[in-house]
This record gives C-alpha cells, sequence and structure tokens, in this order.
C-alpha cells in the first residue's frame, strides 16, 4: 500500500519515547498537527533515576528541563491521565480511550512503554513516579524490606535502601541474581556485592505468597516484611492495539530498522517495539537508549525525509548497583572472554560470534565502557584479535583485526 506523508500524528505515549518522538517530528519539518497522549497525569520525565536515586532524588528528572523539550511546545494537544483502550487501522485511524473518546489521525505512533509485572497484589511495583514517591515514604532507618527478584530494578533498589539504614533481604527464583540477563555465571559474579553491602541475598527462593506482612516460600519458609517490593521484570503496555497487529510472543510490536509496523499507519518506538536493529537483527523493547534515539529513525521515515544519521548504536543497559556500575552492550553470546578480575575488578567480558565481537558485560571500568562503545557502533561487528584482547593491560581499541 502506498501512502502519503501524514498531516497528523497521533503519538500515544507522553514518557521519553513519545517526547522524543514529538521533538524529531519538528526537527524533521513536520508542521501538521501532532497530538500526544499519555497515561499518567504527570509531564514527560526520566525513569531511571527512579530505582537509581530513589532516596537521594526525591524530585523527578522533568524531561523539559533535562532535554530542553517540553511536549506542550511540540504538541498541538497534549492529554495527560488518558489511556489508550483499542485502536482501529480500518480507513482512517483512530485511537479509543478508555473513557470512550475517539482520535483520528493519519498516522500513529505506539510508545505506551512498559509496566511492571505484579503477580502478587499486595507487594508494590516500581515502574512509576508515583510508585516511587509512595515507597520513598516507606524506607525508613531500621525498617525491613522484602524485594522479589533480583534483576535490575531489584539490585538498584537493595544497595540504595541498604545504605538508609533499612534491613533487606532479596528472593530470586534463579541460581544467581540478574541470571535471566546475563546468564548464571556472570550474574553469579555480583552475589559478594549484596554481601558488601549487608544485604540478605537468597537464590532458588520460590514466592508462593505475599500478605500485608509477610512473604511465603515454596519451601514453607516465611519473612516478616514492613514492605515487600515486586520486581520481577515488565512487559510492554501493547494490551490496546491487541487485535489490529500482531504482537510478538512477548507482547512486542514487531517493527522495521526505522519503527514501521506492517501497517503503514502505525509505527511503534521504546519498549513497546521489537525492532531490527542493522546489525543486532531483532531487538526487544526495555533500552533507555532506543526511546532516546530511534525516534530519530523514525520521524524522518515517516515523513519521506532523506536520513543520512550516523550508524546505530549497539543497545545497551545501565545500572548502579550496590555500590558497582554494570553496563551491557550488544547480544550476549556463550563464547565469554573475561578482561580483569571477576573478583576483586574492575572486569570486562567479551562476547564473540568466531572472532567478531557482538557484546561486553563491564563492570567499574569507564574507559571500557567508552571503547566497546565506539567499537560496536561502527555499523558492523569487529573483528578482535582474541589473545591481546583477553589483557587488560591492552586497550581494546588497538585488539582491532589488523590494527
Amino acid at each position: 500500500m502506498t501512502i502519503s506523508p501524514p498531516d497528523r500524528v497521533l503519538v500515544v505515549g507522553a514518557g521519553l519515547a513519545g517526547l522524543r518522538t514529538a521533538a524529531e517530528l519538528r526537527a524533521r519539518g513536520f508542521d501538521g498537527h501532532v497530538r500526544v497522549l499519555g497515561a499518567e497525569q504527570h509531564l514527560p520525565y526520566d525513569r531511571p533515576p527512579l530505582s537509581k536515586e530513589l532516596l537521594s532524588r526525591p524530585d523527578p528528572v522533568w524531561l523539559a528541563e533535562d532535554l530542553s523539550s517540553d511536549v506542550h511546545d511540540l504538541a498541538d494537544d497534549v492529554r495527560l491521565g488518558v489511556h489508550a483502550a483499542r485502536v482501529s487501522l480500518s480507513g482512517r485511524p483512530y485511537v479509543e480511550t478508555s473513557e470512550g473518546e475517539r482520535f483520528e489521525a493519519d498516522a500513529v505512533v505506539a510508545a505506551t512503554g512498559s509496566h511492571a509485572v505484579r503477580p502478587w497484589p499486595a507487594a508494590r511495583t516500581l515502574h512509576t513516579l508515583d510508585d516511587a514517591t509512595s515507597l520513598r515514604e516507606r524506607l525508613t532507618p531500621g525498617s525491613r524490606l522484602v524485594i522479589i527478584g533480583a534483576g535490575w530494578i531489584g539490585a538498584e533498589v537493595a544497595g540504595v535502601a541498604a545504605d538508609a539504614g533499612c534491613a533487606v533481604t532479596v528472593l530470586e527464583a534463579g541460581p544467581s541474581p540478574l541470571a535471566r540477563q546475563l546468564g548464571p555465571e556472570l550474574g553469579s559474579r555480583t552475589i559478594a556485592w549484596y554481601a558488601e553491602k549487608g544485604v540478605d541475598l537468597r537464590t532458588r527462593a520460590v514466592v508462593t505468597e505475599v500478605g500485608d506482612a509477610v512473604v511465603r516460600l515454596a519451601d514453607g519458609g516465611e519473612l516478616e516484611a514492613g514492605t515487600v517490593l515486586s520486581a520481577v521484570g515488565a512487559r510492554p503496555s501493547t494490551a490496546w492495539l491487541a487485535g489490529a497487529i500482531d504482537l510478538t510472543a512477548s507482547g512486542h510490536v514487531p517493527v522495521d530498522a526505522a519503527g514501521r509496523s506492517a501497517h503503514p499507519r502505525l509505527w511503534a518506538v521504546g519498549d513497546v517495539a521489537e525492532r531490527v536493529h542493522p546489525v543486532f537483527g531483532a531487538v526487544p523493547g526495555g533500552h533507555w537508549s532506543a526511546a532516546l534515539l530511534d525516534p530519530a529513525r523514525l520521524a524522518p521515515a515517516m515523513l519521506e525525509v532523506v536520513d543520512e544519521g550516523a550508524a546505530d548504536p549497539a543497545p545497551y543497559v545501565y545500572s548502579t548497583q550496590l555500590g558497582h556500575h554494570l553496563t551491557v552492550f550488544g547480544r550476549l553470546t556463550g563464547d565469554l572472554i573475561t578482561r580483569g578480575d571477576p573478583v576483586t575488578g574492575p572486569w570486562t567480558t567479551l562476547a564473540f560470534e568466531a572472532d567478531r565481537l557482538t557484546g561486553a558485560v563491564i563492570t567499574d571500568a569507564p574507559r571500557e565502557v567508552a571503547a566497546v562503545r565506539k567499537l560496536l557502533g561502527r555499523g558492523e561487528l569487529p573483528r578482535l584479535n582474541r589473545a591481546l584482547a583477553v589483557d587488560p593491560a591492552t586497550p581494546l581499541k588497538k585488539t582491532l583485526a589488523g590494527s
């Protein structure tokens, strides 16, 4: 189907991805109508500080200040506290809200982000500004906090709460922290970090029930808790798209490198999208960098403007947890080599397919972060001399094959 560039764009989602989409459309010269719908009552804010700086930064990081982009300056109409219920792509697209309003557009951009998984209603989650405000009030010195899940959020909050004098227990169903994200071998390297902070980490601890002040385990054990935080992951907020477009098994919208879905009037960006990266293939949403940078690919494609931008950066995740800095780039394969000492740190583990670098996990080594970012942002997987790459005394840039 051949369609013309849109005159009216509806951005569903008022977080980082939605704000950046509106900003990129205007930066590319779009002077048509832009409407932004946001489920939360708040103006766009940055989510990573909610966990990383939960107690040290009570005021939100407003994106209007942080990025110098005010959604009210970019959009003709901004509706906050509005929940998208469904989308129709038959004829002229429209989005219907849970309140029964309909908003038509020539193009719809799904940027609704994700939501925290909540298996236990009595447990709190940390995903929104309101979640952070409520949780912050309960983390006082001497209070007891039980965190279910030793992933990114669980580890970050555990360190912050322990530093504030809380008694913290972390229950992880898997064999190690970050086992799903990094694999058990690399995840186990963070176990000692919990002990350093005085956090009681329990792996292979399966939670069966959460009450008002108690957590029950599959082995029959019970833990008393003043506050229980469920940090077992997030899912894309795409229920409103069901039936209008095929979703992946994980609930993401499959899109091409520009954010274009199987329907020419629907685009997706940020946490909701599974985007085809030119180097790394299909990358599910959840990367902060995708919400920040991918709208720069979406906008020119939607407006049919020639874009000669730089190569796509590698997907990455950055975490400050338990007194350490952890960065993950690219795709982690099973062929790993490690630079540095995993026990004492700092260390960098490089992932390979044959002699090509596909990803890395870096702890407490900022120069390595900068080097890997450059290596994986070249537009192709770089070939490295593995014998040189394993030596931490050799700068990574000097391990390029043929250099």
